[in-house]
This record gives structure tokens, C-alpha cells and sequence, in this order.
């Protein structure tokens, strides 16, 4: 396994591609809201990102092998929608939840994250979802320390999720990130404790857990991009940049819209 350790050198530019990432979701909030569709929010994201922060859309044209290049420059996850959703003209409307990840490239380098929105009311089980899946993805980021192994932080959040009632998506996972999109290590978002890559100061990665309210199987769309639950269950994701320092972390994706951290994190 291959692992880029970012330097002191790396650090200011990837901190700012980072920030960049969150503060377009800031931007975003206001307008995610019942009656726009997703391909606007796209729109917007998109020129926001070009014109504003003088970036570039990692997803638009994101081809990896065995894919066609991705149509847009943001993903909108919609319901039961897991991850990739791609914007689209369907209208958003009360009680729906969307995710919408984003990754800017700036400088070269990439800034990644996402978080939910809940649309107008939503059920309590709803509501439920997203705080849960949020709380998973801290009990992950809380983990992380020079010495702790990336099987600590899946064990935390799996446990986590399913003492919930909740079930963890195995298929897909948080990643490396720096002058590439997705780079080593895979971080997987469950697992058993002490087991796979320990962890090093330096060490830059999403944590990006996707949690069903049903069953933990999914399925893909005939668009080739789109990944839905089997059962149709709701799902729910969120996601940080972090930076292992050589005391515990750093959350890179933060701005002044990010959400707070649980009161856990504050008690650790």
C-alpha cells in the first residue's frame, strides 16, 4: 500500500482546497430547499466553484476505469439514493433528505465533503437517520491518532450504526485524498479494531460513512453511476477531510456553516 504523507510544504494548500469544499456547501444551503430541482443546485455549485473560488469540479467528466464520465459537477443523493445521485430535474419537496457531496480542486489539490439536507418537516425516523449517520462519522474522525490502525475507525463507526438499529454499506468507502481525487488508503467503515494501516502524521483521508435504515444491500442504476438501497430504505451520508497530526487530528472541511461536532467529541 502506498501512502502519500503530506508535508508542512503540502499542508497550506490542501487546508484551503478543503476549506473551499465546505464553504461551497455553505453557499448551497440556502437554496436546497422543496421546489428546486437537483440540476439546479448543480448549476449553481458549478458556478460558484468556477467563477467565485476560481476552481475546478473534480466530479464533472470523473471517469474511472470501467465507468462513462460523470455528467455533473456535484452528487445529489435523494431518499434512498446511497451515493453518486446525479442531478437531475426532479423538484425536491417536503420531507425529503438529500446528500450533496462535493470535491473542489484548487491549486491542484482537493477539497472533499458532504452533508445533508432535510427538506422542510421530516419524520422523527428521518430526522434520526441523518443525526445518527452523522454521529457514526464522529465516532470515526475520533479515533484517529498517530498509532490508532483504520480498522479502529471502522469498528467505531460500524458498532456505532448498528447499535442504532442501522446498517453500515460495505461497497463503498472513505478514501486518500490530496493532488489525486482518491488515493490510498481505502478507509472502510467497518471492521474490527486493531487491525489494517496504522495510522501516521501526515496522513490526509475522508471518512465518509453511508448508513441504511434497512438492510446494508445496494444496487445500481442503469445509468451506471447511481447506487440505491435493495430495499429501498432511506440512506444517509456525511463526510470529512482529515488530517492525522502527531498529537490526534485535524478536520480539514470545516467553514462557518459546517455543522458542530456531537457533545461527545467535546468530553474526549
Amino acid at each position: 500500500m502506498s501512502i502519500t504523507i503530506k508535508t508542512a510544504e503540502d499542508l497550506p494548500a490542501l487546508r484551503v482546497a478543503a476549506r473551499l469544499g465546505a464553504e461551497l456547501l455553505d453557499y448551497l444551503t440556502p437554496h436546497v430547499k422543496a421546489g428546486v430541482t437537483t440540476r439546479e443546485i448543480d448549476r449553481l455549485a458549478h458556478d460558484y466553484i468556477v467563477n467565485v473560488q476560481q476552481g475546478i469540479p473534480a466530479p464533472l467528466n470523473y471517469c474511472p476505469p470501467g465507468y462513462t464520465p460523470y455528467p455533473a459537477s456535484i452528487c445529489t443523493s435523494v431518499n434512498q439514493v446511497v451515493c453518486h445521485g446525479i442531478p437531475n430535474d426532479r423538484a425536491l419537496k417536503d420531507g425529503d433528505v438529500v446528500n450533496i457531496d462535493v470535491t473542489v480542486i484548487k491549486d491542484g489539490w482537493h477539497g472533499d465533503t458532504s452533508r445533508m439536507f432535510m427538506i422542510g418537516k421530516v419524520p422523527p425516523h428521518v430526522e434520526r437517520l441523518c443525526r445518527v449517520t452523522y454521529e457514526a462519522m464522529w465516532q470515526g474522525i475520533v479515533r484517529v491518532r498517530p498509532g490508532a490502525r483504520l480498522g479502529d475507525i471502522g469498528h467505531a463507526i460500524q458498532t456505532f450504526a448498528e447499535s442504532a438499529g442501522y446498517s453500515v454499506v460495505r461497497e463503498f468507502c472513505g478514501h486518500g485524498i490530496g493532488r489525486k481525487f482518491h488515493e490510498e488508503p481505502q478507509v472502510l467503515h467497518y471492521g474490527r479494531a486493531g487491525t489494517l494501516e496504522e495510522l501516521r502524521p501526515g496522513m490526509v483521508f475522508t471518512i465518509e460513512p453511508m448508513i441504511n435504515a434497512g438492510r446494508r444491500e445496494i444496487r445500481e442504476m442503469p445509468d451506471g453511476w447511481t447506487i440505491v438501497t435493495k430495499d429501498r430504505s432511506l440512506s444517509a451520508q456525511w463526510e470529512h477531510m482529515v488530517l492525522v497530526t502527531e498529537t490526534g487530528y485535524e478536520v480539514l472541511t470545516v467553514s462557518p456553516g459546517t455543522p458542530a461536532p456531537p457533545d461527545f467529541v467535546a468530553s474526549r
